[in-house]
């Protein structure tokens, strides 16, 4: 049997998860901003300061799944109840996900650390950066404010980072192939670029989870993609774990 509780009791801990899941999210962005900082200034001590940040953000992954795992105990929660719970969950393993990719790119920073490195490669990176940075702050805006409108635009935006990343990784190659110089670097920024795309990805990831909070309806229709690297000769890098 469910433990006895007074519906304002059970609302307060819903209330407590979202406010859990609204700080992991704002720690999840500033990592990005933080670690796409770092790499356009070189700046190596900004990059071990987002490294550094990142076991904060397991620490509080690990604590909602903790409360929402002992609520789900307690209350027996149904429905939207259980929905938001779920999302909690679920969001929360995304986000903590986005900030070791963070991670992964201020790694890049401190690895770079007195290379040749033309600015001039630097603006596809960046522009990629803001797109998914942009596309996390709008699903984490959705979550807020149970926007099933707002997460579905990122949802349908996603295949727009796929196909600048494709286009990015293909004048990487390009850089590579006509001056040996540039092949540490670009190698470093394909890394770089791999893990900005997958940030992307688990925005859209959180996209669904916010339909399928709102709705109780999950997306059945493929999300839209246009990553065409693997039809690429070239291996395509992988993230980092």
């Amino acid at each position: 049997m469910p433990e006895a509780h007074t519906v304002a009791e059970f609302d307060d801990e819903l209330r407590e998860i979202s406010r859990n899941v609204a700080e992991i999210g704002g720690m999840a962005e500033q990592m990005v901003d933080q670690s796409m900082g770092a790499l356009k200034r070189s700046d190596t001590a900004r990059a071990e300061a987002v490294i550094e940040e990142d076991a904060k953000i397991d620490r509080l992954q690990r604590e909602i799944e903790e409360k929402s795992i002992l609520i789900i105990a307690r209350r027996q929660p149904m429905a939207q109840d259980l929905r938001e719970i779920v999302a909690a969950i679920r969001i929360a393993s995304d986000l903590e996900r986005v900030g070791d990719l963070a991670k992964n790119i201020a790694k890049r920073v401190i690895a770079l650390e007195g290379q040749f490195k033309p600015q001039s490669l630097m603006h596809g990176v960046e522009h990629l950066s803001e797109l998914s940075l942009e596309q996390l702050k709008h699903v984490l805006d959705a979550y807020g404010r149970r926007d099933v409108k707002q997460a579905l635009a990122v949802w349908e935006r996603d295949e727009e980072i796929d196909a600048l990343y494709t286009s990015l990784f293909r004048e990487l190659l390009t850089y590579m192939m006509e001056d040996p110089r540039n092949i540490g670097f670009c190698t470093h920024l394909l890394f770089c670029a791999k893990n900005i795309e997958r940030i992307g990805d688990h925005a859209t990831n959180i996209a669904e989870t916010v339909h399928y909070q709102i709705t109780g309806v999950t997306l059945e229709d493929e999300r839209p993609k246009d990553d065409r690297t693997s039809t690429s000769p070239v291996d395509l890098p992988q993230t980092d774990d």
